[in-house]
């Protein structure tokens, strides 16, 4: 073990710390780096990726690339990812070297779905009814009472990508040969009241801290909108969530940040819906609207800095903003940028993509104000501005 892998070693502003991937969420977590002092290394294969154009090294090559990881071994003290479908592999082989976080077993949970379940039932945390199908007898198998359901493929899926809406048996041995028989889950479909997800951060000591738990509201599989405010969700709905959540993370023996979101019932019951090992979309309204943003805290994790429970310190609202935004009747245009930051408390983050594509994140828009209904009244009219329905 190298000394930068000493346990409870914690690395000043000066240390280099990497990163695996990227995306966005790579590029916000090397901003924040950036801000406290750090200098940072990405790997990512592509060339134009947004967090390889702000970072101070970019290794361009594949995430299982023993040439570019040994590099990234000998640039960084640390490294974190910013996607779960990064090898966890490549999280192993890091990790012999230096600091991880989140570690590759945590990782790899995250990556299978069936897996992920196991885990939430282990930790005492409801999930919806679901079965495994795995081969034709288990699909021959799966309970009457699953369906209507959704089918949702065991790995690579995200952003409502690798799921299919099922109500009869014919349907799901449909989706199953339209998925090409990978491996899958069926989940029940419930009577959902709301969506919520909450941020934590671990440290290796053990510590905790959480963001304040986020109402989402979900448009074709992908975040549209979160709200973080008083009143956004019930007090012990958000205890439940809260603890919920600091059980998984303490299950996995987790260091770093991990979103975990939740399906609220018309029964009132939670049920959880997914995690993910890393700062995620419904967290972003926390850059302007905390004193300690995830990304910050995803900082702090990985270099062993101290902890400190984050404010939330204005009511925030945050708007996906998605590559339909840049077309209109088959036409590309700019959205009205100057409309919207004539609002009070606009907070525009673009995430550097060249190409705007129907469904690609292409940045987001969080708003704060000094009550709840002044955000809710200029964050309907920013959406009214871009052209984003309604909320």
């Amino acid at each position: 073990m190298s000394a930068a892998a000493t346990p409870g070693r914690v690395l000043l502003p000066g240390a280099t710390l990497g990163v695996l991937g990227g995306g966005q969420l790579g590029r916000m977590f090397v901003h924040a780096a950036q801000r406290m002092g750090y200098f940072t290394a990405v790997l990512d294969p592509d060339e134009h990726s947004p967090a390889g154009r702000v970072s101070h090294h970019h290794l361009r090559a594949d995430y299982l690339d023993d040439v570019a990881l040994a590099r990234l071994g000998d640039l960084a003290e640390a490294i974190t990812t910013e996607f779960e479908n990064v090898p966890a592999d490549a999280l192993a082989r890091l990790g012999e070297r230096h600091p991880v976080a989140p570690g590759a077993a945590a990782v790899a949970i995250a990556q299978d779905r069936a897996e992920e379940k196991a885990h939430f039932t282990r930790c005492g945390v409801p999930c919806a009814p679901n079965a495994v199908i795995d081969n034709e007898e288990d699909l021959a198998g799966v309970d009457d009472a699953l369906l209507p359901g959704i089918l949702k493929t065991a790995r690579l899926g995200y952003d409502g990508k690798g799921q299919v809406r099922v109500a009869t048996r014919d349907e799901l041995r449909a989706a199953w040969e339209a998925l090409k028989r990978a491996p899958c889950v069926l989940e029940k479909l419930l009577p959902l009241a709301f969506e919520c997800s909450v941020v934590v951060a671990r440290g290796r000591d053990g510590a905790m801290v959480h963001l304040p738990v986020q109402r989402n509201l979900h448009r074709a599989g992908i975040l549209a909108v979160t709200e973080v405010h008083e009143g956004c969700v019930a007090p012990a709905q958000a205890k439940r969530v809260i603890d919920a959540t600091r059980a998984i993370a303490k299950g996995l023996d987790y260091v770093g940040v991990l979103c975990v979101e939740f399906f609220g019932l018309e029964d009132g019951s939670l049920v959880v819906n997914e995690m993910a090992p890393r700062p995620h979309n419904s967290g972003h309204w926390s850059i302007e609207g905390a004193d300690v943003s995830q990304f910050e805290l995803q900082v702090r994790t990985l270099a062993g800095l101290p902890l400190t429970p984050p404010r939330q310190h204005s009511p925030a609202i945050m708007l996906n903003l998605l590559g339909d935004l840049w077309w209109r009747d088959g036409q590309e245009r700019t959205p009205d940028w100057a409309g919207v930051l004539a609002l009070p408390g606009a907070h525009l983050h673009l995430y550097g993509k060249a190409d705007a594509r129907p469904g690609r994140k292409m940045g987001h828009l969080t708003l704060t104000g000094p009550d709840v209904a002044a955000v809710r009244t200029t964050a309907l009219e920013a959406a009214r501005r871009l052209g984003i329905g309604a909320f």
